[in-house]
């Protein structure tokens, strides 16, 4: 974590400044993801059942009753179970025939050119899979985004206006009693409640588009979309309403019990100015830090208790199905990149600080 000292800039070399502190975490980031790859590697080979034993097992289990065979070769012959050639077979189909050194960096060679293989367990391509499953956590990410800043910002610098007033009291009741209901927890009570299951049948219970979506007009696609995507937006973002509104009045209300508020109160400055001109600025800076981190966490990650209870496939229900499947191609594939998305999202997180305040110098910064 960097710590920002406050400082005034010298402009004549700002720019190089930030340049050599950019390359600095750029020059970070690769020792922290091959670590976390090695970490990862290293412990999908200690785990019991691989996908060549799980393989190994589902043909066995498939072929209990009797012999099966691919062409001349017998593949499982009753009792005996596969013959070792097979088995070695699968283990060089897998690359597991190779030592567990060479195959992970085989692996990160071919992942720096961002080459994930295929999946063992969907039979594609890992690129594809994922693109396949993206529109679902997208939907779900943007949405959920654009209601968390946009209700909790303004909640936020409200409450804290009124800090100590009735409405500050129940704002703070009612979205603290949604924080401590966890999300599929809700989504479960909207499917009861909205979705036809014990009241009313307002919302659809699953997909993101009806039957015959293909055939609506542009108008009514958009808002059939819409209509599905009602209660999972609810359920995915009302958790992080409290978060976010609590982070941003306190950040405000910090910055409103500061001198200079004070100051300016006392040169006759309105309320509205104060806020708006002084206090906006430097309570906003706490979210607009964050903003990077969450806008693009919000379009790569799902949530799967989400996905699962209003039958949406994708990236949540897919890192789910790949670890229970021993699908490693997609497991360190989808870690290795999204791993990547996230030191970035760090590193504009420290930068951001710079665009929202000018105090903020990169001089002699330690990363």
């Amino acid at each position: 974590m960097a710590i920002f000292l406050f400082v005034q800039r010298d402009r004549s070399n700002g720019k190089v400044t930030m340049f050599y502190y950019i390359l600095k975490r750029i020059l970070l980031m690769i020792p922290t993801l091959f670590g976390v790859m090695v970490v990862t590697f290293a412990i999908t080979q200690f785990v019991p059942g691989g996908p060549v034993e799980k393989l190994i097992g589902d043909i066995e289990g498939f072929s209990k009753g009797g012999e099966v065979s691919t062409g001349t070769m017998a593949i499982y012959q009753g009792g005996a179970g596969l013959d070792s050639e097979r088995v070695e077979h699968l283990k060089k189909l897998y690359g597991f025939d190779q030592p567990p050194i060479v195959r992970f960096f085989t692996m990160m060679k071919n992942y720096l050119s961002f080459n994930f293989g295929n999946s063992y367990y969907y039979h594609q391509s890992v690129v594809n899979l994922v693109i396949s499953k993206m529109p679902v956590s997208m939907s779900l990410g943007f949405w959920s985004f654009l209601i968390v800043y946009g209700a909790c910002i303004p909640l936020g610098i409200k409450k804290a206006v009124h800090d100590g007033t009735k409405f500050d009291l129940i704002s703070s009741t009612v979205i603290l009693v949604g924080y401590a209901v966890p999300g599929f927890v809700l989504g479960i009570l909207l499917l009861v409640f909205f979705g036809g299951g014990s009241f009313w049948s307002l919302f659809p219970l699953r997909g993101l588009v009806s039957d015959g979506w293909q055939s609506l007009s542009p108008v009514m696609k958009l808002l059939d979309y819409l209509w599905h995507m009602v209660l999972p937006i609810v359920a995915s973002a009302f958790g992080s309403l409290a978060v976010m509104t609590m982070l941003t009045k306190n950040s405000f209300l910090e910055e409103i019990r500061k001198q200079y508020v004070m100051t300016a109160r006392a040169k006759g400055l309105s309320e509205t100015q104060v806020l708006y001109k002084h206090i906006f600025r430097n309570g906003i800076i706490p979210i607009i830090t964050g903003f990077p981190g969450y806008f693009v966490a919000s379009f790569f990650t799902g949530s799967l208790l989400i996905e699962t209870i209003f039958s949406l496939d994708g990236m949540g229900l897919l890192a789910y199905q790949s670890v229970l499947n021993r699908d490693y191609p997609v497991v360190l594939g989808t870690l290795y990149f999204f791993t990547i998305i996230g030191l970035i999202c760090r590193l504009l997180s420290d930068l951001s600080y710079v665009v929202v305040d000018p105090r903020i110098s990169f001089e002699g910064l330690d990363a």
